[in-house]
C-alpha cells in the first residue's frame, strides 16, 4: 500500500509568529513614483466597519456599471504633523542616515514620546545637512491622538515618511516647506486611489497547534490526548524541527494587505458614523476614509496608508460613484 501524503498544515510564510515589537506599523520599502513631489503615506485609526453601495467601477467584473452593495472600513484620519526632515546617503551597504532637521516648534505631547530639544537652530542644521551627497528624502510625521475621541491616550505615534517623486532638490523643499506644519490625507492620496494597508493584527494570545495551524484532531482512541500533534519527528536529527506545528503567540502581529481601493475622503465625521457609534470606538469628528473591504487589527488600531508597491486594478479617471454609506445602529438591537 502506497504512503499517505498530505501537504503540511499551516503556512510557514510569516514564521517565527511572535509578537509585534512595536503597535506602529515600520514600513522597510517604498515605491519609486512619477509625479511629485509628494507624500508617500499616512495613518489614521480604525473605527469600524459598514456596509455601502457603490456603482462597480471594475471593468471585467459581471455586474460593471450597476449598483452593488460592498463592506467598507471606515478610518478618523485627523491630521498630522511634520517634526522633522532625515536624509539619507547611498552607501555600499544600502542607504545610511545623514542627518535630521527638526521643526522649532513642536507639540507638547510629542515630549511624552522622546525629548524635545530646546533653543534649536534649524537654518544651521539645513546649512550642514545640504552640504552632503543626499539619496533620499524623508520626514518624520507624528499622529495627533488627542484630536480623536475614540482614541484613549494621548502620546503621538511617531513614524518615518517617504517624499517621493520629482529629483532631490525639488524633494527637500518640498520637505523643508512641510517642517512644522499640518498634513492632511489629501496631501497622501486622492478618491479612487490605490494604496498598501499596515497594521498589527488582533492578538489572540497563546494558542494550541489545532487553532494555531489548522492540524487534524486526533483519533478518540489516541491515548490522554486529542488536540496535540500526533508526532513531533522522527529520532535523527535529535531535535524538533521548526517545521512542526506547535503551540505559541498567536495573533498581533504585522501583517500588509495590497492594492485596496479608497472609495471617499471626507472631511464631516458624522456622514458615516453609525447610530450610537461604533462599537468600542464612538463618533468620527474629524476627517475620515472609506476603504474598500477590510484591514488588519482591532477597533483604535493604528493603521499605516502607503503608495502601492505592486499595483494593480483599473486606474480609475474620476472618483467612485458612492450612492449609500449605512449608518444604521451596529449595537444590535
Amino acid at each position: 500500500m502506497p504512503n499517505k501524503r498530505r501537504p503540511r498544515k499551516g503556512s510557514k510564510a510569516y514564521s517565527p509568529r511572535k509578537r509585534a515589537v512595536s503597535q506602529t506599523p515600520r514600513l522597510d520599502s517604498w515605491p519609486e513614483i512619477s509625479e511629485g513631489p509628494k507624500l508617500q503615506g499616512f495613518a489614521g485609526y480604525k473605527a469600524g466597519m459598514t456596509h455601502a453601495f457603490v456603482v462597480d467601477f471594475r471593468p471585467k467584473s459581471l455586474t460593471t456599471g450597476q449598483e452593488i452593495q460592498i463592506p467598507v472600513t471606515v478610518l478618523e484620519v485627523p491630521p498630522m504633523k511634520v517634526a522633522a526632515v532625515r536624509v539619507y546617503e547611498n552607501t555600499r551597504y544600502g542607504l545610511r542616515t545623514v542627518g535630521e532637521v527638526w521643526a522649532s516648534s513642536l507639540n507638547n505631547e510629542l515630549s511624552r514620546k522622546l525629548p524635545i530639544p530646546k533653543n534649536y537652530d534649524s537654518e544651521k542644521a539645513w546649512n550642514d545637512l545640504t552640504k552632503n551627497d543626499i539619496e533620499d528624502v524623508r520626514v518624520l510625521t507624528y499622529t495627533q491622538p488627542k484630536m480623536v475621541s475614540g482614541v484613549p491616550k494621548k502620546v503621538p505615534d511617531l513614524m518615518e515618511t517617504r517624499v517621493g517623486g520629482g529629483t532631490i532638490e525639488q524633494r527637500l523643499e518640498y520637505a523643508k516647506s512641510l517642517l512644522g506644519k499640518e498634513i492632511t490625507v489629501s496631501d497622501f492620496v486622492k478618491d479612487g486611489g490605490v494604496i498598501d494597508v499596515s497594521a498589527i493584527t488582533k492578538g489572540k494570545g497563546f494558542q494550541g497547534a489545532v487553532k494555531r495551524w489548522g492540524i487534524k484532531l486526533l483519533h478518540h482512541k489516541n491515548s490522554k490526548h486529542r488536540r496535540m500533534v500526533g508526532n513531533l519527528g522522527p529520532k535523527r536529527p535529535g531535535y524538533v524541527r521548526p517545521t512542526v506545528p506547535q503551540g505559541g503567540q498567536m495573533g498581533y502581529h504585522q501583517r500588509t494587505e495590497f492594492n485596496k481601493r479608497v472609495l471617499k475622503i471626507g472631511e464631516k465625521g458624522e456622514e458615516v458614523t453609525p447610530k450610537g457609534g461604533f462599537l468600542n470606538y464612538g463618533e468620527v469628528r474629524n476627517s475620515y476614509v472609506l476603504i474598500h473591504g477590510s484591514v488588519p487589527g482591532p477597533t483604535k488600531r493604528l493603521i499605516r496608508l502607503r503608495d502601492p508597491v505592486r499595483p494593480s486594478g483599473p486606474a480609475l479617471k474620476e472618483a467612485p460613484n458612492l450612492a449609500y454609506v449605512s449608518t444604521q445602529s451596529k449595537q444590535g438591537a
